[in-house]
């Protein structure tokens, strides 16, 4: 294989933060390369410098042994480096074949587009992919993880010789991730040199051949992935030992009970759902894409109606519906999309914590008591440890584990004592999981009452003291937590189509 990417000396600064410092990366021809590194670690900054979006300010680039200058993305692409970001930069209101073909569409005479020679193109795009959507379809009717794989599939049209990747399975299912990896070594087979950015350390084991580690924007090493294990990599990452520490499942037999769900029913999404959640309690919530788990989150928080079903707040029925008639009842509800549905990105952490309190810091002209306001976002900051450089730092400069806890802090001074947290480890690393495993651990002993919905079952493992397992839209049964129940009987449960007995639902 012959060195396709070589950065070295990377600097790149922002007001307030050294994101990189002199840091090294390169890239072979042919090969999958991981860049690990906690959040704010300068993964996707690294890459972004690649890409164009950011210049940096000291080092070198070289791209087959060449050094270049990349000032922005579109000298990026025609060097042929292409990029699939995080977050989707799709547009809704366009079909499936205009966002894969967009700023190469095939024209007729006069300059005229020539739709069937778009859709055949982007068809066949779709067909290497293996991919069975119709490239007239408009983007915003397609699920998460239909749109990710558009996404990966526009990247593609650019034939990029160097391809970066940042966390692209996050909203896939295992059937998606099969797919995408056959799509990944195929085109290793073709020569292309791959960037993987992702905190899922079994996809690295099985994707990559070397893994680089970031930390605090510094180069940490290189290990070959077949070789390496994986507390090595992780204590790269981290620049320690993390514990793997057992779920200490409390006695809740005299706990009062915070929430009650009876007959909760919507379609075929949710059919006829019930369980009881306790004070002091962390429930999970596990099953695969599209078994109910979200949709059952929103119709208990007011954010999609219900068509039928009770729902019992501390013993008192609340006709729930919308978020405000939720968050009344002392019910937060933090999304799986926490940047388009629980953070206002461009404002400041302060004003990020008070988001769902304002009213208690205004006063009858609507003006805002700044001062107590940030008395409190500071004490806050400091309870949960949230790495910021101050309150009124923009959100959107934050890690994705800081972002989380900044949610959390707002539901918490809105003095919710029912919690549900969607996914709440989604795209965060390691070390920050970790933090949140230990919060949501004391906001249970604290006495609030916790749902945890997550597709990682060694996390619902971890955290959970009962597990209530769903397949499409039933709740087919309820497990014990701890070391008791393991993944398989999650899995027995996950394909259950029908409600088990109450010996099996807790």
């Amino acid at each position: 294989m012959t060195d396709l990417v070589r950065m070295t000396g990377i600097e790149k600064r922002f007001p307030g933060v050294h994101a990189l410092k002199s840091a090294r990366f390169e890239l072979k021809a042919g090969e999958v390369h991981a860049l690990m590194g906690e959040n704010g670690a300068g993964k996707s900054t690294m890459m972004k410098v690649l890409s164009g979006i950011y210049q940096p300010d000291e080092g070198t680039i070289e791209i087959d042994g060449k050094p270049v200058v990349i000032n922005g993305p579109r000298a990026a692409q025609a060097l042929g480096v292409g990029i699939i970001h995080q977050e989707l930069s799709l547009m809704n209101d366009l079909t499936v074949a205009q966002n894969i073909m967009i700023g190469k569409e095939p024209r007729k005479s006069f300059g005229r587009l020539d739709e069937a020679a778009l859709n055949r193109q982007a068809s066949d795009i779709l067909k290497t992919m293996n991919m069975a959507i119709d490239p007239r379809t408009l983007v915003s009717t397609l699920t998460i993880a239909r749109q990710q794989m558009i996404e990966i599939a526009k990247a593609l049209s650019n034939k990029s010789r160097i391809l970066i990747m940042d966390e692209p399975t996050a909203a896939l299912t295992d059937q998606e991730i099969a797919e995408l990896f056959t799509i990944i070594r195929k085109l290793k087979a073709e020569g292309v040199g791959i960037v993987y950015i992702s905190h899922k350390m079994d996809e690295l084991k099985q994707i990559s051949d070397r893994v680089t580690v970031m930390r605090d924007g510094e180069y940490v090493g290189t290990v070959n992935a077949a070789e390496a294990p994986v507390s090595q990599i992780i204590s790269m990452m981290v620049g320690r030992a993390l514990t793997d520490e057992a779920v200490v499942i409390p006695d809740l037999s005299r706990a009062e009970t915070a929430l009650e769900v009876r007959g909760l029913s919507r379609g075929r999404e949710i059919r006829n759902v019930g369980f009881t959640l306790k004070k002091g309690e962390i429930l999970g919530f596990a099953g695969l894409m599209g078994a109910g788990r979200t949709e059952v989150a929103r119709a208990i928080f007011g954010a999609d109606p219900r068509e039928a079903g009770e729902i019992i707040v501390h013993g008192k029925p609340c006709d729930i519906k919308t978020p405000e008639d939720a968050v009344r009842a002392g019910i937060g509800y933090l999304s799986e999309d926490r940047k388009h549905f629980g953070l206002a990105l461009g404002m400041d952490v302060r004003a990020n914590i008070g988001m769902a309190s304002m009213k208690d810091f205004s006063d009858g002209l609507g003006r805002i008591d700044e001062g107590r306001l940030k008395t409190i976002a500071k004490d806050y900051i400091a309870t949960l440890a949230i790495r910021t450089p101050s309150d009124r730092q923009e959100v959107r400069l934050l890690s994705g584990g800081n972002q989380q806890k900044v949610v959390i802090a707002k539901w918490l001074l809105r003095n919710c004592d029912i919690l549900i947290f969607d996914e709440p480890t989604r795209g965060i690393d390691v070390g920050a999981k970790a933090e949140i495993y230990r919060l949501l651990a004391e906001l249970a002993a604290q006495g609030k009452a916790l749902i945890v919905i997550s597709s990682e079952l060694p996390e619902v493992l971890r955290v959970s003291h009962r597990i209530a397992v769903m397949c499409e839209g039933r709740l087919t049964g309820i497990l014990p937590g701890g070391a008791g129940t393991k993944q398989e009987d999650i899995m027995h449960l996950a394909t259950q189509r029908e409600t088990m007995r109450e010996g099996v639902s807790a």
